[in-house]
């Protein structure tokens, strides 16, 4: 039988289409189904996967799937950290988060480098440019202030070697700079919301408070404040709750304590107290206990979930503490230092957020985790079970029995 040429044009057509088809697109593999994404990050039949905040955990794992990018960098990774009086996290969390996220992601020792300026600028400076001699690409800068942090990453900057602010913004920092840390405005109103909650809880009658703030040039803790005054001001414009004063801030426990004992005597009916972090709550605390006062009558709050922190609230002396899983932050830092020092773009997988820079006006590239406020009602299901803490150690006998009724063994 003969063929038409209109028939056979027609078959040929067909074929062109089914072959196609049976090519398949991009978006689907032979089966029709999705391509399915393995254990290193990569896609079956596809690009690479970006990482994402969300795939950090405790065991650092999804470091693993930076192995690649960490081989195709260049140079040292310089990390500054600030001090060791301000917050017991840097050396206790910090640097070992820090060491083992680079290690999990194929980095050798020599690669990067930790140092402390044990809460001196000058230091700082002196460590950042040995750092910059020795061959840093990247500098991971916990800066004690902004002036002294603009400098550092100004000069780090003219030598070609790419910033990170690490859980502090830089204000005035380098222009192409990424910051790093948690939500800080949420940070202050989970204390703001803790405050309020206990105040109820204890039944603190005609609150009069105190507000404490941390130190002015951490730019930090402005965003506390932020937060945690936005939360009371509703508060204290209806009359329900006093604003007896907020003094001048600190991040140094015994200038707090001076404070707090200074305020207490020109203001005695103060009965309720924000404290920015654990260590300046703890000093606060150590006045309330030389005076006699009851437990759970005379609400304080924290932040960083250190062992003092926990056990005042176990002691039922602070109402809460604001959990930083500060494994999360080191990870996050040391993935982009890793893209950074590869000359890569971080995914904005990671890089999820912007922070106004008020010195320069400039919104600032950022990478926000989320904070948990933690109670008796939750520390065994957070901090305990994240191990951030030692049961051994937070558990001594003069809270023992408080942390059997929360669950802690």
């Amino acid at each position: 039988m003969r063929v038409s040429k209109w028939t056979a044009l027609f078959a040929v057509s067909v074929g062109v289409i089914l072959a196609t088809s049976a090519c398949g697109s991009s978006s689907k593999n032979s089966s029709g189904s999705s391509p399915t994404t393995s254990s290193s990050g990569t896609t079956s039949g596809g690009a690479a996967q970006p990482l994402e905040l969300s795939q950090f955990t405790v065991d650092f794992s999804a470091m693993n799937q930076l192995k690649d990018i960490a081989s195709q960098g260049k140079g040292m990774i310089g990390v500054l950290l600030p001090d060791t009086t301000t917050s017991a996290r840097y050396e206790t969390f910090d640097r070992p988060y820090l060491t083992k996220a680079f290690q999990a992601a194929g980095l050798s020792n020599s690669d990067f480098k930790i140092d402390n300026a044990q809460g001196s600028a000058s230091t700082m400076q002196t460590q950042a440019e040995a750092d910059i001699t020795n061959g840093a690409s990247v500098l991971l800068v916990d800066a004690l202030d902004s002036g002294s942090g603009a400098a550092i990453e100004a000069n780090a900057k003219s030598k070609g070697v790419k910033v990170i602010d690490y859980d502090r913004l830089v204000k005035g920092g380098a222009s192409d700079r990424i910051y790093v840390s948690f939500d800080n405005v949420k940070v202050g109103q989970d204390i703001g919301k803790g405050e309020v909650a206990c105040i109820t809880d204890w039944k603190v009658n005609k609150p009069n408070i105190l507000v404490m703030d941390g130190d002015p040039t951490d730019n930090n803790a402005t965003l506390f404040a932020q937060g945690y005054n936005g939360v009371l001001k509703p508060k204290f414009d209806s009359g329900q709750y006093v604003k007896v004063g907020e003094p001048a801030g600190t991040w140094t426990p015994s200038v707090a304590a001076t404070t707090f004992e200074q305020q207490l005597t020109a203001h005695p009916n103060i009965n309720a107290v924000v404290t920015p972090n654990d260590d300046n709550a703890n000093a606060v605390i150590a006045v309330l206990q030389k005076n006699k006062v009851a437990p759970k009558t005379f609400p304080t709050t924290g932040q960083d979930a250190s062992i003092s922190g926990l056990q005042n609230i176990l002691k039922g002396f602070q109402c809460g503490t604001v959990y930083k899983p500060i494994y999360l932050e080191a990870q996050a830092a040391a993935a982009i230092a890793l893209y950074l020092r590869a000359g890569q773009q971080p995914p904005s997988s990671i890089v999820n957020a912007k922070t106004m820079d008020t010195s320069s006006n400039t919104e600032v590239p950022s990478s926000y985790l989320t904070p948990t406020w933690v109670t008796t009602d939750n520390m065994a299901s957070t901090v305990v079970k994240d191990k951030a803490v030692k049961v051994s150690d937070l558990c001594v006998s003069q809270v023992a029995s408080a942390c059997k009724a929360a669950g802690i063994q």
